[in-house]
């Protein structure tokens, strides 16, 4: 490993990158960027740094716009991997005056969503199939049932979960005519800043508030999308800190159900618009950014905010609606006094104002003191539910999972090789075979070491672990 680190670091040099290893800690930085500041990577040991992530990660903090702004911190999360151009596991806090769309991308605010509920497996397992045939169609199917009011499709922009449940709970409509309004209004306070951020309705793809009808079907609204999404069945396996998980209402042996998922269509559409404005409104007569990264300056900031928070009171509602349908579904099959809480919901790519600079999460959760942390493994693996320990130095930040360890290309080509992909008794919903091949779990880096690192140095402790039962993958 040393040996591999060294060849990393000769190769990094050759592109103006020095690096050196800390203890558990890479140092990186960018030599002909003197103004960035040193970025950091926390690894486990025996986990080598990639070489096209580290230098995306020296690119990133060396961000600054020739107007004003700059990169302040930069730091990367044990599940730290290369992204098409920023890496995933990135968390960068610029000055107020500066924002990175490109950071964010088009999942804008993709985040976790954990719910328990007091079913037991054997329970569970002894009426599964049948769960299974009716979530299928709720969530890969299309035949959910969730029509929204155009007027509550704009409250859902312009405020999130708050004004979205204050619109529709005057007339709920489809699959919500069944749900309990008030104990949706009441794990409003579960959720991550409520669910609900200063956006605007003119953001809104047209699409998605029509003005030639009342009534909507969104065709992105309560689903779960592609790529490393999902919805997952799982048992809690085991609690390690006993105290924390009373409190929170977490047993072992308990049923739960996780939600990954962001803001789909309304995401891609802001998203694509204002990385492609930012590239628009570079100074005119001065280089182009070798990076390809654009910031944003000045008032263009809290306008690229507004658009941004639009998307994500969208992905807010999508996980909430998603859950829904999953626990309406389990009170169907195993009975109407199936509470399923919700535990916490919390997003993972987003800019979000800390401190007074902006916290740029790239993949990666924040982990505030005392606050839920949510860490996926993959369909094979545990996930973890940890607290927070409001980690300073590590920007109160922790990872969003495992971190990808082969490409789907990669996959592919393990696949067509025949080699164990790590699917062996993992049950996977999907439509797409493809799907299993490019998720599989041998996609993934072990996920222990991963949380173990973070509770070592401070960034949150384990709660609890929870076992996968069976994953929809859309």
């Amino acid at each position: 490993m040393i040996r591999s680190n060294e060849r990393v670091f000769k190769a990094l040099a050759r592109d103006g990158i020095a690096a050196r290893k800390d203890g558990p800690v890479f140092r990186i930085r960018n030599v002909d960027s003197p103004h960035a500041p040193e970025a950091e990577v926390l690894l486990p040991e025996g986990f080598a740094l990639e070489s096209k992530a580290a230098s995306q990660l020296a690119s990133f903090a060396a961000v600054r716009h020739p107007s004003g702004g700059e990169v302040k911190a930069a730091f990367a999360t044990p599940d730290f991997h290369p992204g098409a151009i920023v890496p995933v596991g990135a968390v960068v806090a610029t000055s107020a005056d500066m924002v990175i769309p490109q950071a964010i991308g088009t999942d804008i605010q993709c985040g976790m969503r954990l719910h328990v509920c007091d079913i037991t497996v054997e329970q569970f397992l002894q009426r599964k199939e049948e769960f299974v045939a009716l979530a299928k169609g709720d969530l890969l199917l299309g035949t959910r049932d969730v029509p929204m009011q155009v007027s509550s499709m704009r409250a859902l922009f312009d405020g999130g979960c708050v004004s979205w449940l204050d619109e529709v709970q005057t007339q709920p409509l489809g699959r919500l005519q069944m749900s309990s309004m008030r104990q949706l209004a009441m794990e409003l306070d579960r959720v991550y800043g409520m669910g609900s951020y200063d956006g605007s309705s003119k953001w809104a793809p047209s699409s998605m508030l029509p003005t030639s009808r009342d009534i909507v079907r969104d065709p992105s609204l309560a689903t779960i999308g592609g790529g490393n999404h999902f919805v997952e069945v799982q048992v809690v396996e085991s609690v390690l800190d006993r105290s924390q998980a009373f409190a929170w209402g977490v047993k072992e042996g308990q049923l739960a159900f996780m939600i990954h998922s962001g803001s789909r269509l309304a995401g891609v559409a802001i998203g694509n618009a204002w990385i492609e404005r930012a590239k628009r409104e570079w100074p005119e007569g001065l280089a182009h950014p070798e990076s390809g990264i654009y910031p944003l300056y000045g008032d263009l900031v809290d306008e690229y905010l507004e658009a941004m928070n639009s998307a994500s009171n969208y992905a807010s509602v999508n996980r909430l609606l998603l859950a829904e349908l999953v626990r309406l579904r389990l009170r169907e099959v195993f009975g109407a006094d199936v509470e399923a809480p919700l535990l916490f919901d919390v997003p993972h790519n987003i800019v979000l104002k800390e401190r007074g600079l902006l916290v740029h999460r790239k993949g990666a959760t924040p982990a505030h003191c005392g606050q839920p942390v949510l860490v996926p493994g993959s369909m094979g693996h545990s996930s973890f539910l940890m607290v927070g320990q409001g980690n300073e130095r590590f920007l109160h930040s922790a990872s969003h999972g495992a971190g990808r360890l082969k490409t789907r290309y990669e996959m592919r080509h393990k696949k067509r090789a025949n080699d164990d992909l790590g699917l062996t008794g993992v049950e996977c919903i999907t439509l797409k075979e493809e799907r299993l091949v490019q998720e599989a779990p041998a996609a993934y880096k072990p996920i222990q070491p991963v949380v173990d690192i973070q509770a070592d140095v401070g960034i949150a402790s384990i709660v609890a672990r929870m076992r996968p039962l069976l994953t929809f993958k859309a």
